[in-house]
């Protein structure tokens, strides 16, 4: 609220400045006719413009996963870098296998000893020379020995740790000779094809949105806002925030933008609120002069005055007139670049009220 007050202090400033200026420049003028100017002007009015919510978000990938080992034991190698596209299937480090090599030597010695003693079991039975119970003690060993060994080998087989999915390496959490530790991610792959915006909204304006809906969001270092659309609305509130999780789908590579977008950028979710009254100017109208923006204001007498003006969002071709301008007054749209403050404006015609 100080910094809104202060900035509002500053552009008071700067248009009694500006009118100061203009005064000088009549005063100067005051002595010798004034030149006749001819321009088209227009009538401002009030009108309608979308009101939105402006809320923070991130952008996410839709599919990001954290690789992790799944055995216990030392990174040997990484086989990828940060921004590398990998894959599904390619390999992404190696744990060093010698634990798990080790047990798996040991439950394949294992499974040799049960298979010899069940084989001589199953044949002493077969003779009738041991009984049902002891046949089925050797076989029961037998297939939890053969278990024991398949598990150890896939074990041995997780030492290479491959991506799940294709897609870039965006995190490599791990070094070689650092511990792996299982459900300890290394690696973090994610697709950049699929990306959504992620926000918390209250409930007023989750009233006001549904599954489809469209919301224009606004991403650092796009000129214009991407349409993304309501993909997911949390059913419960943060029981601390008091807010709703929305998740939003929004294009990987936005028309018109010179580059896709990434996960991790900061973004702004406008979701629509209705309209609400505003002063628009077509944008021709709005000009600079020694670094200030206003426009030409003709009075009653056919005067033209410059004013400083502030300038919001444009809409269209129109931009918003937040400050220095009131309904009713008429402001010039053509002839710009030969109006100065002080000229008579021989219109050649008035642009229709809108």
């Amino acid at each position: 609220m100080m910094k809104t007050k202060v900035r509002h202090g500053i552009w008071a400033a700067g248009l009694l400045l500006a009118l100061a200026g203009c005064g000088k420049e009549a005063e100067t003028k005051a002595g010798a006719p004034a030149r006749s100017v001819n321009a088209q002007t227009l009538l401002v009015q009030a009108g309608q413009v979308p009101e939105y919510y402006a809320a923070p978000a991130n952008l996410v990938a839709v599919e990001s996963v954290p690789v992790a080992s799944r055995i216990m034991g030392y990174i040997r190698a990484i086989d990828v870098v940060e921004g590398q596209t990998v894959k599904a299937g390619q390999r992404l480090f190696t744990v060093d296998p010698t634990d798990a090599r080790s047990q798996a030597d040991q439950a394949a010695a294992a499974l040799a000893d049960a298979k010899a003693n069940y084989e001589r079991y199953a044949a002493l039975y077969k003779e009738e020379a041991v009984s049902r119970q002891h046949y089925e003690k050797m076989k029961l060993a037998y297939d939890q020995a053969r278990a024991a060994a398949e598990g150890a080998g896939n074990q041995l087989r997780y030492a290479v740790v491959t991506s799940p999915i294709a897609g870039v390496v965006t995190q490599k959490l791990g070094n070689a000779g650092s511990l792996a530790t299982p459900g300890q991610a290394v690696v973090v792959v994610e697709n950049p094809a699929r990306l959504q915006v992620q926000t918390q909204v209250g409930e007023e304006v989750l009233r006001r949105i549904k599954p489809g809906t469209a919301v224009p969001v606004e991403v650092d270092g796009l000129a214009d806002p991407v349409e993304a659309r309501v993909a997911q609305v949390s059913p419960a509130a943060d029981p601390v925030s008091r807010t709703f999780l929305v998740k939003l789908d929004i294009p990987a590579k936005p028309a018109g933008a010179a580059q896709g977008l990434k996960s991790g950028l900061f973004a702004r979710a406008l979701f629509p609120l209705g309209e609400r009254g505003a002063l628009l100017l077509p944008k021709s109208a709005v000009l600079e002069r020694a670094g200030i923006q206003g426009a030409f204001v003709v009075d009653a007498q056919g005067i033209a005055h410059f004013r400083m003006l502030r300038i919001g969002a444009e809409y269209g071709g129109q931009v918003e007139v937040q400050a220095g301008l009131s309904a009713g007054e008429r402001v010039a749209v053509s002839g710009l670049d030969q109006l100065e403050s002080g000229d008579n404006v021989a219109g050649i015609g008035h642009s229709p009220a809108r």
